[in-house]
């Protein structure tokens, strides 16, 4: 087999037409291959950053435009049988010509395509042109054949296999794309091909197996001899004349195991399948890295209603999960050095599961090798989300394929331990009124209960399949039950305020969250609005959900005081949806003897937009990261209501016991006890305990000046419990003393607190876009300090360090300087 990348002399240019601007008609520009229409034009100076103000505005052309891609492939004749044009991934609706001659046409971004181009190809150069239709008119024509089918958005998205978030989301922008956006090349070969590598591995008591099936394209009936090894195990079959598959068992006594982080390590082991021809020579080969695990969804009802518990090596995991969006509209510019970073955020706000949500894309190499490595679980979906989809062709047969395609592909990565069927289209065809609309044309239940679990059964038995999220395991049940499956809560953001989390003890949350803007420096760099306010242009543009303004001022208004201006604001929408998710991430691990995991609602952005991101889309952490960190602890100390008073509850996610006396304490803002007890934690590895406190801490004698505090030593963080809204509390006003002094990469900010200091945050972002801070969300009591570490490019000042609008609290509100 040889292969030669095409990506080298690529051009692209418009299509007639008269939605194109004059300065981009009948003009070429060099294209980079992998990328996308949008990336050129930017990199050609033809279009302004459509992530920059409101200039994605000025960009639905390019959507509307056909685009050709042209270049000269030099190639050189040899005896193959065979030469392939590989193209790996084109967005979307495509038609290839060599020469002059049609090679073939695609229509489907999620998938890849092989065209026979031996005949056409010339000693020497060859002009390769694909051109690419308008997602739009592709999309259009098939809504109006089939009849419109509700969505969440005025977007044909559920018309097209294509990102559907590249048509607009409530967090992101509308860019239709198009473009050769992965990789592209020629392969020789001669008498026979790997066309699918499959391996399935199991677990056999301590033993490990591997089923590895092969699929050869052949070019010649001969007999194939095909070869495998693993951590010393080895397996050969042949493939006879005629034949095309073939399935080689290999047995690996007592391997290393994999493990999600915190369980254990991720071992891998390196895998080989090679191909032969009568004769011994190699014809090809395939090579991967597998982890040995075992994983095991429990769904069996009991008194709470089903569970939705995952099992890894026979060992429960409580899911600490976050929803995952494309990490950038034009997915190209995501490098594997980015994802990593990612990543590594996820991994220290203590995440272990990474769902892929189902209006994205399915993945890159990148993205499964580094979540194997970080030993971060990953539930898929498959790309359905918020429509109904037409189940008619060419629909049916493009997303048969494509669910092959990519469960063949994804099979050898042990961190993916579930398959979803879609996101929140069985709860939608319940309750968003679509039923009447559909008036009984398709609308993708026969994807979810049927083609899907169909092919991840036959391609795929050792992953659990789920057809929805959310969804209550029977059609029996309402899809969004939450004594039943999985569940999303959105009535919180809504239309409802946070503490309503309270009043779910649900069996698994997969999606739950509450907005906030970016970090102030991503506003910056994004917007030039003068001033920056909450609804000044710029910042009304980023804001794309549903009267998303008034529900965060909601939020504000019901725990709150009122900000004086945008940096009050910024502060303190930011610091809301901190508390929001971390009040509902501690409600649902006290209950985690009903409740088996939790995914918040998101980790990541696309672009820089005010979203439910811990991370904004410059990569800046929000402070609700921090929270997060904090919530997801191993060791979680928390008080909770219970049955009319107060509980300290303990959640211990390790594998050891957890043993320490805490101490809860009823005390005034000033830190004058009124009243403290202590209990004995005795927490098992892997689950809770809920001490009820005695009445005289659950009541206080002042709500409004007091507060409780308990403490387990250097056990766990702290936990605090406020007996009134702030918005309503008899704050003094903030004072503190602060030192800083230099250290290596940064500085170190030591506060020492004068007065009470709820949730004092430090944004060094404001002074140099690229500082950050190592911690967040401090209360400090009188006389108690704290030291943060901020790292910059550069020394920053050490007044603007430690005063407003960089160093913030919420009994500093109002203050001008």
């Amino acid at each position: 087999m040889r292969r030669q990348a095409l990506y080298d002399g690529w051009t692209v240019r418009a299509a007639p037409g008269a939605q194109v601007p004059e300065e981009v008609a009948d003009r070429s520009v060099p294209a980079t291959v992998p990328g996308c229409v949008h990336t050129d034009l930017l990199a050609a100076g033809l279009i302004e950053d459509p992530y920059l103000d409101d200039n994605e505005r000025t960009l639905a052309w390019i959507g509307r435009t056909d685009w050709v891609y042209r270049s000269t492939i030099v190639h050189r004749a040899g005896d193959d049988d065979r030469v392939d044009l590989v193209c790996a991934g084109l967005d979307t609706v495509a038609t290839l010509t060599l020469n002059g001659v049609e090679v073939g046409r695609t229509a489907n971004m999620h998938r890849g395509y092989r065209f026979d181009v031996r005949p056409l190809l010339r000693d020497g150069d060859n002009d390769l042109v694909v051109t690419f239709d308008s997602a739009y008119r592709y999309a259009e024509a098939h809504q109006e054949r089939l009849g419109e089918r509700p969505n969440a958005y005025p977007e044909p998205f559920h018309f097209i296999r294509k990102m559907a978030c590249n048509f607009g989301w409530d967090w992101g922008p509308t860019l239709v794309t198009a473009g050769i956006w992965q990789e592209i090349s020629l392969h020789a070969w001669s008498t026979a091909r790997l066309a699918t590598v499959r391996p399935l591995v199991t677990m056999d008591g301590r033993d490990g197996r591997v089923e590895v099936h092969v699929e050869v394209e052949r070019v010649a009936d001969v007999p194939l001899t095909v070869r495998a090894a693993v951590a010393g195990a080895h397996a050969e079959v042949v493939v006879p004349a005629g034949q095309r598959t073939a399935v080689l068992t290999l047995t690996v006594r007592e391997p290393a195991l994999w493990w999600p982080r915190g369980y254990g390590e991720q071992a891998r082991h390196p895998i080989d399948v090679t191909l032969h021809a009568p004769d011994g020579d190699l014809l090809d080969s395939w090579s991967h890295r597998i982890g040995f695990r075992s994983v095991r969804l429990d769904t069996t009802p009991d008194e709470h209603g089903t569970p939705f518990s995952l099992s890894v090596n026979d060992v429960p995991v409580f899911v600490r999960g976050v929803n995952w969006i494309p990490d950038d509209a034009f997915p190209t510019r995501i490098t594997r050095a980015r994802l990593a970073e990612r990543f590594d955020q996820a991994v220290a706000a203590n995440v272990n599961l990474l769902r892929v949500w189902g209006g994205g894309r399915y993945e890159s190499a990148d993205f499964y090798d580094l979540a194997d490595e970080r030993g971060l679980l990953v539930q898929q979906d498959f790309l359905f989300a918020c429509a109904a989809y037409p189940e008619e062709e060419p629909f049916g047969s493009e997303v048969a394929a494509e669910a092959a395609e990519q469960v063949t592909r994804l099979a050898p990565y042990p961190s993916l331990v579930l398959w979803t069927g879609n996101n929140e289209n069985i709860w939608g065809w319940h309750d968003w009124d679509w039923q009447q609309d559909l008036a009984g044309r398709t609308w993708g239940r026969g994807y979810y209960l049927d083609v899907l679990p169909r092919i991840v059964g036959e391609l795929d038995p050792t992953r659990p399949y789920w057809p929805g999220s959310p969804w209550s395991g029977t059609e029996a049940i309402h899809p969004n039950d939450p004594a039943h499956g999985t569940t999303h809560i959105w009535d919180v953001w809504n239309t409802d305020d946070y503490t309503r989390y309270r009043e779910y003890v649900p069996r698994f949350v997969a999606e739950f969250g509450y907005q906030a803007p970016p970090a102030y420096a991503t506003l910056r760099r994004a917007l030039s609005d003068e001033p920056l306010a909450h609804d000044s242009p710029g910042m009304a543009h980023h804001q794309k959900a549903a009267d998303g303004d008034a529900k965060l001022q909601r939020g504000l208004d019901a725990h709150l005081p009122a900000p004086a201006d945008f940096d009050d604001w910024h502060y303190l929408t930011q610091l809301n949806q901190a508390r929001a998710i971390q009040l509902g991430v501690e409600h649902f691990r006290s209950h985690r003897d009903v409740c088996a995991g939790t995914i918040v609602w998101q980790l990541n952005d696309c672009w820089p937009v005010t979203s439910w991101s811990a991370v904004d889309g410059d990569g800046r952490r929000k402070p609700l990261w921090y929270a997060l960190r904090h919530a997801y602890a191993d060791r979680l100390l928390t008080v909770q209501p219970r049955d009319g008073g107060l509980a300290v509850v303990a959640v211990n996610e390790t594998a050891e016991a957890w043993t320490a006396s805490a101490a809860v304490t009823r005390c005034t803002l000033t830190g004058e006890p009124r009243a403290k007890t202590s209990v004995d934690l005795d927490v098992p590895a892997y689950s809770s305990v809920a001490l009820a406190l005695p009445a005289e801490l659950a009541r206080p004698d002042e709500g409004r000046r007091e507060l409780l505090v308990a403490e387990a030593g250097g056990t766990a963080e702290r936990a605090l419990w406020f007996f009134a809204e702030d918005r309503d509390v008899d704050w003094p006003a903030a004072a503190w003393d602060a030192t800083v002094e230099p250290i290596g990469g940064g500085q170190r900010v030591r506060v020492t607190a004068r007065t009470v200091l709820r949730d004092l945050t430090l944004f060094p972002d404001r002074l140099d876009s690229t500082a950050s801070v190592d911690k967040a969300l401090v209360t400090l009591l009188p006389g108690e300090s704290a030291t943060f570490t901020v790292r910059a490019g550069a020394l920053l000042d050490d007044r603007a360090l430690t005063t407003r609008p960089v160093l913030r609290c919420v009994n500093d509100i109002g203050r001008t300087a």
